[in-house]
């Protein structure tokens, strides 16, 4: 009897607590075998992996983990938790401190609940950094949400392992794209490139374009160390400077990394489009290419706007046009594709929520020194036009062969949303049309495109995005609302997505079957799907809390130092115990009621304002409104603004 086998058994959702006896009966333990057993239950025990109950019921253990800080005294200490929906400190004994120091930041465990009166008890079992120490806040993140930070040490050996070029009796079942001209366009930091795109035009003024992306199947082979490891973690983690990847830096930042003048596998579809942006054929083999230029968002855009005398270059932007100019004609054409291939999804109703991204420098200390916007240029676009047309069409081709897949689903929204948003559209004097029980993306994307360029453009945007349902992952398709599209998955993005990257392995055994799949194979694998695109949406979920957190944390660092200062905003929430206001450079901080005007403030829930008792004064989404910031923390990732509009 092995210790995974009862562990895995435990943690399955059907699961009730069970006596030894019990288990026994499950595992079919012989009478013999009884005791030890038991000895394997106790072990598990002591190792605090499972608990039993005051029933003597076993079950997983649940332990209970807080992230904080230590603050001692002579005879104990107490930790002030980060996360503020923890209410109570929590006491520490000075046997159970571990050598933590005044003003460390820590993980707790709590060994006793609180009560009323009393508050819980904890004790140290890391000590992460002093408070102030580089790196530690972001570290604080990743243990609060317990993100698996190192690799263990066999995936780290069977990554070495893996070989570091292309094999050659590999490349010579591939199809050999490496005469033609290829490119990656990132950005500047980049490290793990895993999508290169290729554009050509036919005599009949159609267009070619290729998607090749790296076979990350290739080398994570299902049931691996790096496979078990990848599910676990389902994705990368970006927090500002921090990086925690799905995979080690020996495969996505190297074989499995589409480098320059590299010889890189891949699983590559070339779609053929028509001048409407339609894909009237497409084919998807194993590949092996060789980037002939890595660009950036940046120097494709630099050319783009020389090209078009848009703008009068200096010496630095005329050396990377200079760089880049062998390949001018080649980038015009991918930019013509990206507009034709924009334009229809537009008609179609895609939605173009274009709310900008928080762009945070910081120094070489981790700590911020400015937040502004994360300003997105057309190169962008070019990028996202091509991954979202290939993501579409390999979705489309597996549909049809009804084989086991993980789609990218985003439903419609509520009835119920929709009623409420068309309440707080018409502050501005729009109303989302059509019929709310079978409601088109067209009717959302009418109103972006009403809103473009207009002072509450930012504010209509977030209603709709706050509106819509999340996106997730499922084995069954159901459509995708957001891109206005019958079939969606995540494809492109191997290094960093599991997703991704267990498509590629349904794809690459279809290929190699000549498409005659086994029926049990398929089963087997519809049942797997489920399981992946479950486990894969609860990991996005983390991983996006985490990432939120460490910008909004960033953004409360920034604002510590600006105490006193007066900016203008936008009113970018109404709630009953104040007002969010929004600036800028995208910080946003909250007003509360003692601290908005001289006067009692009603909330008006239905059309989301605050009106003043005595002067009727009224406070509304998109208003404007001058703030001073009161209070910035960096641990809480709160900000606090006064008013002060005149």
């Amino acid at each position: 009897m092995e210790e995974k086998q009862i562990l895995e058994f435990m943690k399955q959702k059907e699961y009730v607590p069970m006596k030894a006896k019990e288990l026994a009966i499950i595992f079919d333990v012989h009478k013999d075998n009884i005791e030890e057993f038991k000895k394997i239950l106790n072990k598990l025990e002591k190792e605090e992996k499972i608990a039993k109950n005051r029933r003597n019921k076993y079950s997983i253990n649940e332990i209970k983990t807080l992230v904080g800080t230590y603050m001692d005294s002579k005879s104990f200490g107490f930790v002030v938790p980060d996360n503020k929906k923890e209410s109570k400190d929590i006491f520490i004994s000075k046997k159970n401190k571990n050598g933590a120091k005044n003003n460390s930041k820590v993980v707790v465990k709590i060994t006793k609940e609180g009560t009323v009166n009393k508050k819980p008890e904890g004790k140290v079992v890391e000590i992460l950094g002093k408070v102030d120490e580089a790196g530690v806040d972001l570290l604080s993140i990743v243990k609060e949400y317990k993100l698996p930070y190192e690799f263990p040490v066999k995936v780290i050996e069977e990554a070495k392992s893996i070989e570091k070029e292309v094999n050659i009796e590999e490349m010579k079942n591939r199809k050999d794209f490496r005469k033609e001209i290829i490119f990656t366009i990132d950005g500047e930091d980049a490290k793990d490139l895993d999508d290169a795109v290729n554009v050509e035009k036919t005599e009949n003024e159609t267009y070619i374009l290729s998607v090749h992306i790296a076979d990350v199947s290739h080398y994570v082979k299902e049931n691996s160390f790096l496979d078990r490891e990848a599910i676990i973690r389902g994705t990368s983690v970006y927090m500002l400077n921090k990086v925690i990847p799905m995979l080690p830096k020996e495969l996505s930042n190297g074989i499995c990394s589409l480098n320059e003048g590299k010889d890189r596998l891949t699983l590559s579809v070339m779609m053929e489009i028509d001048k409407d942006g339609n894909v009237i054929s497409a084919d998807v083999t194993k590949g092996v290419i060789n980037v002939t230029k890595r660009m950036s968002y940046n120097g494709v855009q630099n050319l783009l706007d020389i090209e078009e005398k848009t703008k009068q270059p200096t010496i630095d932007e005329m050396k990377l046009y200079e760089e880049y100019k062998p390949y001018t004609e080649q980038i015009k054409l991918m930019a013509e594709l990206a507009h034709i291939l924009e334009n229809k999804r537009l008609k179609q109703g895609y939605l173009d929520l274009d709310i900008p991204e928080s762009k945070i420098t910081l120094d070489k200390n981790g700590h911020a020194i400015d937040v502004g916007k994360y300003e997105t240029k057309f190169a962008n676009n070019i990028i996202e036009q091509f991954m979202l047309t290939a993501n579409e069409t390999i979705a489309e081709k597996f549909y049809w062969l009804e084989a086991p897949f993980i789609y990218r689903v985003h439903e419609s929204p509520d009835q119920e949303k929709i009623s409420d948003l068309n309440k707080m559209l018409y502050n501005f004097g729009y109303k989302i049309k059509g019929n709310k029980e079978n409601i088109h993306p067209k009717a959302f994307s009418d109103i972006l495109e009403k809103v473009k360029g207009k002072d509450e453009e930012k504010v209509v945007s977030n209603l709709i995005l706050r509106t819509l349902k999340v996106a997730r992952y499922e084995a069954e398709n159901k459509g995708h609302f957001g891109i206005a599209g019958k079939f969606y998955c995540h494809f492109t993005s191997p290094i960093r997505r599991y997703p991704d990257l267990y498509i590629h392995r349904i794809i690459s055994k279809y290929i190699e079957d000549n498409y005659n799949i086994d029926k049990k194979y398929e089963e087997i694998e519809k049942e797997l799907a489920v399981k992946y695109a479950e486990t894969s949406s609860e990991r996005e979920k983390t991983a996006q809390k985490a990432e939120r957190d460490s910008i909004d944390m960033k953004k409360a660092e920034y604002m510590e130092d600006k105490i006193g200062e007066e900016y203008e905003g936008i009113v970018s929430g109404v709630t009953e115990f104040g007002l969010f206001v929004e600036l800028e450079n995208t910080v946003e901080g909250l007003i509360r009621f003692e601290d908005l005007g001289n006067e009692y403030f009603e909330y008006d829930e239905m059309h989301k304002q605050l009106i003043g008792e005595q002067t009727r004064t009224t406070y509304k989404l998109g208003d404007k409104i001058k703030v001073q910031v009161i209070d910035a923390n960096k641990t809480s990732r709160r900000i606090r603004f006064k008013n002060v509009s005149e």
